[in-house]
């Protein structure tokens, strides 16, 4: 009898000893969760008992805040890249807005005929500008609209991209630029948008020549069973470009903002080629800014 009582002794003492462990480590975790509410320390809580689930309980709840912490540091940078992003939308309108209320002025109070014409002109410009700016914007909304969907046909991926680039003739010959083309000549047949593809050679294309310093090249071929079309340019030798962020909405690397371009071309050309189940990529190498497109080609039959 007296050993059963000894007995029961042992194991009531022992759960008394355990439970105040629990509640000592109950009580300083309380504590160290006020700590961290109130000043949003990157604390975490720690365990002194030698119990596997009060251990695993603080390993969990540690896990939480880490995964609270690290959504409180995207959204600050979202927010932070959101305020960057309407300031610098704000810039890029306002600019050809001011332009052309000063050219109207110009245009009103002159008389010349040949005056006249050269206002009408730039007035033309920066309105074409400015409804650039707005199509690029109102593509971007409508992307981000998780229904979205653009319809795919068969089509020629080639003579699309083919017709794409020989439009920008003129622009190269603005920039005294003659571009490093070499196109394959067999047929490209993918399931895509035709309007889409277009948009997302000519938006590479013009960032090629706003930022490509004295060379460009654009190469179009057959690479294991998908179209792949590459467009570079040369950089500036102290220009950074950050290949992680570059897809980004309204990212641009020129931080002087010497361009009226929204940052929205590359993010636009991502998500129709995306929408279209190709890939696009982007890479510094050999101080050469690369994009490479993949498209799947159509199977045959």
């Amino acid at each position: 009898m007296i050993y059963l009582v000894l007995a029961l002794l042992v194991i009531s003492i022992s759960l008394l000893i355990a439970l105040i462990h629990y509640r000592s480590q109950i009580r300083k975790n309380c504590r160290q969760l006020e700590v961290m509410q109130k000043h949003s320390s990157n604390q975490r809580l720690t365990s002194e008992v030698p119990y596997k689930e009060v251990k695993e309980l603080v390993r969990r709840i540690n896990e939480i805040c880490n995964h609270y912490q690290e959504d409180k540091i995207i959204i600050e940078r979202n927010e932070n890249n959101l305020k960057e992003a309407i300031a610098n939308l704000s810039h890029d309108i306002r600019t050809p807005l001011t332009s052309l209320d000063g050219y109207v002025q110009l245009l009103v109070m002159t008389d010349s005929a040949e005056e006249k014409e050269h206002y009408l002109q730039i007035i033309q410009n920066r309105i074409s500008s400015l409804k650039e700016l707005l199509e690029e914007l109102f593509t971007y909304t409508k992307m981000q609209d998780q229904n979205y969907e653009l319809t795919i046909v068969p089509m020629d991926g080639r003579q699309c991209i083919c017709e794409t680039v020989l439009a920008f003739y003129e622009d190269f010959e603005k920039r005294g630029l003659t571009p490093e083309v070499n196109f394959c000549e067999e047929d490209l047949p993918i399931v895509a948008n035709e309007v889409a593809l277009r948009r997302v050679i000519q938006n590479l294309v013009k960032n090629a020549l706003v930022h490509g310093v004295s060379r460009i090249g654009l190469t179009l071929e057959k690479t294991e069973g998908k179209l792949h079309f590459t467009c570079f340019n040369d950089k500036k030798a102290d220009e950074i470009i950050d290949v992680d962020q570059i897809f980004e909405r309204f990212y641009k690397g020129d931080k002087a903002r010497t361009s009226t371009s929204t940052g929205l071309g590359l993010a636009i050309a991502k998500g129709l080629i995306e929408r279209m189940h190709g890939t696009i990529a982007a890479d510094v190498k050999d101080e050469m800014f690369v994009i490479d497109i993949f498209l799947p080609l159509k199977e045959k039959g």
